[in-house]
């Protein structure tokens, strides 16, 4: 069996970033999947799913109503293997292009206060697994670290 795209990243080398991932297109439609590459691959711990569960709602919530974004956005969701997130967008697009809208974005979560989008019972199958604490302090490290001094080597992946 063909090693799928995502498998053939040198994943020694890649640090954390903001990466396209593939583009896909259906019905002749670009759809560009990005890597949100949060921590450094076997190279450092990696999220744990409390916290990465309160960011993927928190995420999901922001993107979904986000005035320019919010009808492009596909999915939001966890890496399997807890490194980062994937961000589904329909369009063409560059790393580059979205920077702005992930800075506000973890702005967004680094700030947030109250109850997480979501966060219940009724609304979520395992709401009783977030970290809201923990989600914020890797938002803040994320943006510190990466997106608001992005460089060009963690925006493509390498090679």
């Amino acid at each position: 069996m063909e090693k799928i795209t995502s498998f053939t990243i040198d994943h020694l080398r890649l640090v954390p970033g903001l990466y396209v991932s593939r583009t896909d297109y259906v019905n002749e439609q670009p759809i560009t999947t990005f890597d949100i590459r949060m921590t450094s691959p076997n190279d450092e711990p990696v999220m744990n799913t409390a916290e990465m569960h309160a960011i993927e709602h928190l995420a999901a919530t922001f993107l979904r109503n986000h005035p320019d974004f919010g009808k492009k956005i596909i999915y939001f969701g966890p890496m399997g293997c807890r490194t980062g997130f994937y961000l589904l967008l329909a369009g063409d697009y560059t790393s580059k292009d979205i920077v702005p809208l992930m800075i506000e974005l973890f702005t967004f979560i680094k700030n947030f206060e109250g109850d997480i989008p979501g966060a219940s019972a009724k609304d979520c199958g395992n709401y009783l697994d977030m970290n809201l604490p923990m989600a914020k302090y890797l938002a803040t490290k994320y943006l510190k670290n990466v997106l608001l001094n992005i460089q060009e080597h963690q925006l493509i992946y390498p090679i």
